[in-house]
């Protein structure tokens, strides 16, 4: 009999856990309604009780209901808080109002460029295709100039590939995903954020510090996920023309089109080129590749909200072909090979880089149509990535094979209050390099689980804490742990902690790509490691976080003050301290990075909208015997924007202006021979503005300029004139090379108003 009872109790029990309805709806920006579907971050609760969620990045909602809940609260920072009624189960949609505003009168709500939430557990923030715009950005990698917490520079004097950073770590210390699928990584690291045309990002998740475990264990200092653009919420045809000052030429079109009533579907061609040369610096290189890219995606949508259905298949091609090195090199007659016996002074040095990337994707996702808390996904990915390429007489080919799966389940425990989301994705790589003479293949596949817990009171405080155990053929067994902090001691006030480690193997050649561009001997110091020789990668990320909402004369802002230390084992060093050799070797000794940032979002008058962050950062690793700020990692920074638009005129016609100005203080430079003992770059300052006139709702100009100063580094390259001696180096580079650069552009769009 008792045998009996407790099996029947636990027959029950997911019965009990998961019969319950929902009640569902979406918070809006009335301003944008299409091209951004819905304000992420609302609080929305039951009146009068704890069953409260919040929205998420679509705007979206689910919430518990019983017939004797009448009364829905939706409350969100620098908005009226409203009440609505609820009558039945039908979807609600709702449009904020400005908090300033009179309750006679209904105020069509601005979403900020920048969302960050009060009620988030991470510290994460969105930046939307408002934000974006402001920069007029060609590709993801230039995405971030108008962001506080994401640095952009130049990786060298040759590409004019743009890097970025954060918490002081460059990219391959992210996790970098499109739509939650790991993308930037491998053989992509170098060039791959510029291989994502800006015009097919609909919105840009950024985490700092340790992030979720449901990605992977590879994320050390953070986590950015670019949401595309969907066949179904985006324009039916959309055209964006570029040029620069500096030859560059772009051509961005969008085509969708609905097959049916749950089937949609895009075509995206983004087209790149430059034919033109510049040496303005005049040391007889480049100051910018000839480069010409061609690159195709096909993405299809399916939706079917009455039975909770949703999916995405994605095809993409990309071909994209630089052109660098002196002004007057020609790939058919002065290609030189690795070996070569003799100089006769003669020699013209040149580099190319081609490369052919192809992947696809799919997502399908399922939310039960009586339980929304309740779903499952499904992702699906494979890439083949081929880059063949020469610096000068170095060599570096690389082929690059990925798969990628991942099984997710989301849930409740009892209530809305208790989430977990649990799962397990495989991963498989195959990499084959070429390195002048060498060679250098391996395999790597894994197989991961995880767990997630999260907890949120609906009041005061709130943690997600996760756990994924993985097997790796070359790393072994491991766990991965991550834990977030968040208290609300008062009225837009929050604290947030975390702390996480992460692990990762370093394709130590395919992030390094710019020291090909030097005549430095290569040296892998290896320790009978499984990758290259060497151990993988291990740090601890720590994090601390204090946000303050405020009012000041009748205007909202906030202040964001936030800390985090990574703290690394058995990194793989890259030491190029010693003139004329770059040396690989795991740690011995220390490496952190400790990052520092205070930042401020005001809205001084009506119309704009100003942000000020200052940031330290103490990035310092053991090279042999000494610890030393990291090259070229400026201690301080400061960061400025400043955006104002004027009154709408007759039929929504506007213009818009923003302004950005970075500071760069003094970067350490690794030594070289020119002077034996390295030095210090000197600080410097960056101006950048943009004028945008909407003409209407289809039709808008732009028109922009950057280094505004014309600041230049000089002689960004050393021994340009003795490009095939012992002491030539083009990766020391600090800041831009160009001088000023202006730009202008036009964007076209079409709705089809039965969408």
């Amino acid at each position: 009999m008792k045998k009996y009872f407790i099996n029947s109790i636990l027959l029950l029990f997911p019965l009990l856990l998961f019969s319950q309805q929902n009640y569902r709806g979406m918070i809006m920006d009335k301003n944008n309604p299409k091209d951004n579907l819905g304000v992420y971050g609302v609080n929305v609760r039951w009146l009068n009780t704890k069953i409260g969620t919040t929205t998420d990045a679509q705007g979206w909602f689910s919430i518990p209901y019983k017939s004797s809940y009448k009364k829905l609260i939706v409350s969100y920072i620098g908005y009226r808080t409203d009440t609505l009624s609820i009558t039945n189960l039908l979807p609600v949609h709702h449009f904020l109002t400005e908090e300033t505003a009179t309750t006679e009168v209904v105020i069509r709500s601005k979403k900020r460029a920048t969302q960050k939430s009060f009620y988030a557990t991470t510290n994460v923030f969105t930046v939307n295709s408002d934000e974006l715009l402001k920069a007029a950005c060609c590709n993801l990698a230039e995405s971030f100039e108008t962001n506080p917490s994401i640095d952009v520079s130049f990786s060298d004097a040759l590409t004019g590939t743009k890097q970025i950073q954060m918490l002081g770590l460059t990219s391959p210390y992210l996790l970098i995903s499109q739509e939650n699928i790991p993308s930037i990584r491998g053989a992509a690291q170098a060039f791959g954020m510029t291989f994502t045309p800006g015009t097919w990002v609909e919105s840009i998740q950024i985490t700092k510090g340790a992030g979720s475990v449901v990605n992977g264990y590879e994320s050390i200092s953070g986590q950015i996920n670019a949401e595309l653009v969907k066949p179904f919420s985006d324009n039916e045809f959309f055209l964006n023309a570029y040029s620069s000052v500096n030859g560059r030429l772009e051509l961005n079109m969008h085509f969708n089109q609905r097959i049916s009533e749950k089937w949609q579907t895009g075509l995206y061609v983004h087209g790149n080129y430059r034919g033109q040369k510049f040496d303005k610096n005049k040391d007889n290189f480049l100051d910018a590749p000839l480069a010409n890219q061609i690159n195709v995606m096909n993405r299809w949508q399916y939706t079917d909200a009455e039975k909770g259905w949703v999916s995405f298949i994605n095809v993409r091609f990309l071909n994209d072909e630089k052109q660098t090195g002196e002004i007057n090199f020609n790939p058919e007659t002065d290609q030189r090979s690795l070996g070569f016996t003799a100089l006769t002074g003669n020699e013209v040095w040149g580099s190319e880089i081609d490369t052919k990337r192809f992947e696809t994707s799919a997502k399908l996702g399922y939310v039960f149509p009586e339980m929304p808390y309740q779903s499952f996904g499904f992702q699906l990915a494979y890439s083949n990535h081929q880059q063949d390429s020469y610096f000068g007489v170095n060599r570096y080919d690389i082929q690059h094979e990925s798969m990628y799966s991942n099984f997710l389940f989301n849930s409740i425990i009892g209530d809305t209050r208790s989430k977990f989301k649990t799962g397990i994705n495989f991963t498989y790589d195959s990499y084959d390099e070429l390195v002048n003479a060498s060679n250098y293949d391996r395999k790597e596949n894994s197989i991961g689980a995880f767990f997630e817990y999260a907890f949120d009171n609906l009041e005061d405080f709130s943690m997600t804490a996760g756990l994924r155990i993985d097997t790796h053929n070359l790393l072994g067994t491991f766990l991965t742990p991550r834990l977030h902090l968040r208290y609300t001691p008062w009225e837009k006030g929050v604290f947030r902690a975390s702390a996480g480690r992460g692990k990762r193997s370093a394709n130590i050649f395919a992030e390094n790509q710019k020291l090909f561009g030097t005549n430095r001997l290569i040296q892998l110091v290896e320790n009978g490691g499984s990758v290259y020789g060497l151990r993988p990668e291990r740090a601890w990320n720590y994090g601390l976080s204090f946000r303050q909402g405020f009012t000041l004369f009748q205007k909202q802002g906030d202040i964001t003050a936030d800390f985090y230390r990574t703290q690394f084992e058995d990194q793989v060093v890259v030491d190029w301290e010693q003139a004329n050799h770059i040396r690989f070797y795991n740690l011995e000794g220390s490496s952190y990075a400790n990052s520092f940032q205070l930042e401020l979002d005001y809205e001084p008058f009506e119309n704009t909208a100003l942000r000020l962050a200052y940031k330290n950062y103490k990035v310092k690793t053991t090279y042999g015997t000494q610890t030393l700020q990291k090259p070229l990692q400026p201690e301080e920074r400061f960061f400025a924007n400043f955006e104002y638009r004027f009154e709408n005129e007759e039929k929504g016609s506007q213009w818009k202006t923003d302004f950005t100005y970075h500071f760069v203080g003094e970067q350490r430079l690794p030594s070289n021979s020119r002077d034996g003992a390295g030095f210090a770059s000197e600080s410097y300052g960056l101006l950048n503005m943009q004028i945008t006139r909407v003409f209407s709702k289809q039709f808008e100009v732009y028109l922009g300029g950057e280094n505004l100063g014309s600041y230049k580094q000089l002689n960004p390259i050393i021994s340009a004139d003795d490009p095939f001696g012992s002491t030539f180096d083009t990766s020391l580079v600090y800041a831009p090379i160009f001088g000023k650069m202006f730009y202008a552009g036009l964007r076209f769009k079409l709705n089809n108003t039965e969408k």
